[in-house]
């Protein structure tokens, strides 16, 4: 799959959760990756950037990631916003997705649970 031209936008409050997927994404040949440390700068990121793909933490400062996804599908119903967490409850996994989320990934984040959520989200096969 080519990549070349897809906009991801990873919004984690982790320096290193960030670093360590925007490595494996450009490894993957991904060369646009923007990033967000809220759910208040995600949300200010996809107006400015409308990015292919977001990947957004739940548990967050100033706006936690459900949050931020229902104020994303707001500006753009079609988001691809695959949600990542390490408190992944059945809770949290159900508010992502009725807010709009395509996907869950619980952390940590292992290559090939990354790399099979972006397929679904690019080839829409939910």
């Amino acid at each position: 799959m080519d990549f070349n031209g897809v906009k991801v936008l990873i919004c984690d409050d982790s320096v290193f959760a960030r670093r360590k997927l925007k490595d494996y994404l450009n490894s993957i040949g991904f060369q646009n990756v923007l990033e967000a440390t809220d759910g208040e700068a995600a949300v200010e990121q996809y107006k400015e950037n409308k990015p292919d793909i977001v990947f957004m933490d739940i548990v967050m400062p100033k706006k936690d990631g459900v949050e931020a996804v229902g104020d994303i599908i707001k500006i753009n119903p079609d988001a691809k916003i695959i949600m990542t967490s390490s408190v992944g409850t059945q809770d949290y996994l159900k508010e992502s997705i009725k807010a709009g989320a395509c996907d869950f990934v619980q952390k940590p984040l292992e290559n090939d649970k990354i790399s099979s959520a972006i397929k679904k989200a690019l080839t829409g096969g939910y």
